[in-house]
């Protein structure tokens, strides 16, 4: 990896104030070029595709521009078009690194079509991570919905119905929880349950010991732990080695009232396995911050199941999402000038 004593970053994508000085801060021998009126306006926190009705003067396209082919080292990818991204990586010699604003990144990278000198000059590398403790309150909250039958109280308050017979909740601490993905997401999640007492399983394919993991599941044998499970989280990114993991195999052999919730990628569950596994009740309710297809098409059977909950991808945002990545991006920094190894850097051949 190339060392410089400094380092000239082009803000890409529109950043608070205060997160650009706490990255100055922490890596002083950051020279930023950073000008607010460039970009598109977040239009909450942490929305860095920005407000799409925004559009550059000549002269403001321009001054982009040469952000662009000015800088060393990119915060965020431009416009967050991947498109873009070809356009600035093949016109700027001197791009070294890239830092994508989301935990998946890599898959902007993908769609960006660089050939493998392009991949091998630039290093990239991802927010994953960043989302790790808000995404697993997600899924606790959705096994809690499902275990607490969120439904049947939703539906017995809107008729003002005290039921005449009281009915079991499902605890816990007595729950198998099977986690899917023990990456940084995963991690996070199997902490969260451990802390409440239920066993956590988890698949992985290293075999390492993971602090909160029970036991640790070959993916060979998912769809056998899913059949002991009493919940499923799964948390993986989407590459081509996860497209569809979660199907038939693994729904047909679910008990019945298995809880269900994806805070990962919605490409990773084959959804004309899982509508099946909820009509029949193999799947007893499914929290879902993202589907396979985004936005959810109206039409789809998902919005009105009664053991559906539809989280529209927004369990990962938090008022801390922009400042976590600028302390990421400062500490990537530091072992970019140091000659050291670069936290969530892409691994350009899966693209996660």
């Amino acid at each position: 990896m190339p060392t410089t004593q400094r380092l000239r970053v082009g803000i890409a994508v529109d950043l608070p104030a205060a997160d650009l000085e706490l990255m100055r801060e922490l890596e002083p021998r950051l020279d930023f070029i950073y000008e607010p009126e460039l970009y598109r306006p977040q239009r909450w926190h942490g929305d860095w595709e920005g407000e799409p009705s925004f559009s550059r003067t000549p002269e403001q396209a321009e001054r982009y521009h040469q952000i662009l082919a000015s800088s060393q080292a990119l915060f965020g990818i431009p416009d967050v078009n991947p498109g873009l991204l070809q356009k600035t990586v093949r016109e700027n010699p001197d791009l070294l690194w890239v830092h994508t604003t989301a935990a998946g990144g890599g898959s902007q990278v993908k769609a960006a079509g660089l050939n493998a000198d392009e991949l091998d000059r630039v290093t990239f590398t991802t927010s994953a991570g960043v989302h790790g403790s808000t995404l697993a309150e997600f899924a606790l909250f959705g096994v809690l919905a499902g275990a607490k039958n969120l439904r049947k109280l939703e539906a017995d308050q809107a008729q003002k119905n005290w039921p005449s017979e009281r009915w079991r909740m499902r605890h816990l601490d007595e729950m198998t929880i099977l986690v899917v993905g023990l990456g940084g997401i995963g991690k996070a999640v199997a902490e969260r349950f451990k802390a409440c007492g239920s066993t956590v399983w988890g698949t992985s394919r290293s075999g390492k010991p993971v602090s909160g993991v029970d036991r640790l599941i070959e993916p060979s044998q998912l769809a056998a732990a899913a059949a002991e499970a009493d919940a499923i989280v799964a948390t993986l990114p989407g590459t081509g080695s996860t497209e569809g993991l979660l199907g038939s195999e693994v729904f047909e052999a679910v008990s019945e009232g298995t809880i269900f919730v994806n805070v990962g990628r919605g490409t990773v569950v084959d959804e004309s396995a899982l509508i099946p596994a909820l009509e029949a009740g193999r799947i007893g309710f499914a929290a879902l911050d993202v589907v396979a297809q985004e936005p959810l098409a109206p039409n789809s059977v998902l919005w009105d199941h009664p053991n559906v909950l539809i989280s529209p991808h927004t369990a990962a945002l938090s008022n801390q999402e922009t400042t976590r990545i600028a302390r990421l991006f400062a500490h990537n920094a530091t072992c970019f000038l140091d000659g050291q190894v670069l936290r969530n850097k892409v691994d350009t051949v899966e693209f996660y």
